[in-house]
């Protein structure tokens, strides 16, 4: 990257003030919503949305979705979890490989991920690859979560 590519954007203008969430469109709403409870976020609110301003935002018609709130317990980070009533949501590769272009991966910071690798099963997660140590920094795993998403854990060892 060259340097004129680094510049700093006039402050207050134009610049991202922080991520806000991650939305993940999934068929059992109940499910997703009790698997990220057993990973450890937080249950922050519901809604079903539908009208004119909605088809309008995301270029379908006749939208109608509830949508769940899941906050992580530091307050910090979003996931809204999706399900489309209408119209009815494509069907996706819930085991596509983690280079699939567009695929998703959410990763969280966790502590005691055999711990929370043990809530998870119960509720449909499955190893990607496996466990594995880098360098002296982390243990970290790709797991397979609801709608055949990936989700990312960290633990971080020093």
């Amino acid at each position: 990257m060259k340097d004129a590519d680094q510049r700093d954007p006039q402050p207050g203008r134009g610049t991202v003030q922080r991520m806000d969430n991650i939305a993940i469109v999934v068929d059992d709403l109940a499910a997703a919503r009790a698997f990220f409870v057993a990973l450890g976020l937080e249950f922050e609110g519901e809604a079903t949305v539908e009208g004119s301003a909605v088809d309008r935002l995301v270029g379908l018609k006749g939208v109608r979705s509830d949508i769940v709130v899941m906050r992580t317990p530091d307050g910090h980070g979003r996931l809204e979890l999706t399900r489309y009533h209408t119209p009815t949501s494509p069907d996706g590769d819930p085991r596509a490989l983690a280079n699939t272009l567009g695929a998703h991966r959410v990763m969280f910071a966790v502590e005691d991920m055999d711990d929370i690798l043990d809530r998870l099963r119960p509720h449909g997660a499955e190893l990607v690859g496996e466990v594995v140590r880098y360098e002296n920094s982390y243990r970290l795993c790709y797991l397979r979560g609801p709608a055949g998403i990936i989700v990312a854990l960290a633990e971080q060892i020093t």
